[in-house]
């Protein structure tokens, strides 16, 4: 049993990257389905493709590299982190994203901060 479906997905990710897989399989869910999405947006994923139970992601390599060098969960189910607009953090000098749970869906930092809204701080990815 799963206790912490978001952070499965992320080492996964980290797991498959670091074996040079060209893609991962992860089960679905609609926060795993927009966390996925918002890493297609941003850059650091290939492909993301829905099928029944499935997020199958296409990883992205830059010569030979991982485009994402590095996954952290920041809110976890024993410690739930909250910021509001004004608190969301940058990642790596900006060189990186973090993605909130907002009331308005799950955005990266640079749109909630746009629409002012805060939420849970689900990750940072850069």
């Amino acid at each position: 049993m799963l206790t912490d479906p978001i952070a499965d997905m992320l080492t996964r990710i980290r797991n498959a990257h670091l074996a040079l897989h060209k893609g991962v399989n992860v089960p679905r869910s609609k926060m795993k389905e927009s966390l996925a999405t918002i890493l297609k947006r941003e850059g650091y994923v290939e492909d993301v493709s829905v099928a029944d139970n499935n997020i199958t992601i296409a990883l992205k390599y830059r010569k030979g590299k991982p485009a994402i060098l590095g996954l952290k969960r920041v809110s976890t189910p024993g410690r739930r982190v909250y910021v509001n607009a004004r608190q969301i953090p940058g990642v790596q000098n900006g060189l990186g994203i973090c993605i909130l749970s907002t009331s308005s869906g799950v955005l990266d930092g640079m749109t909630a901060h746009e629409k002012k809204v805060g939420g849970e701080l689900l990750c940072e990815i850069w």
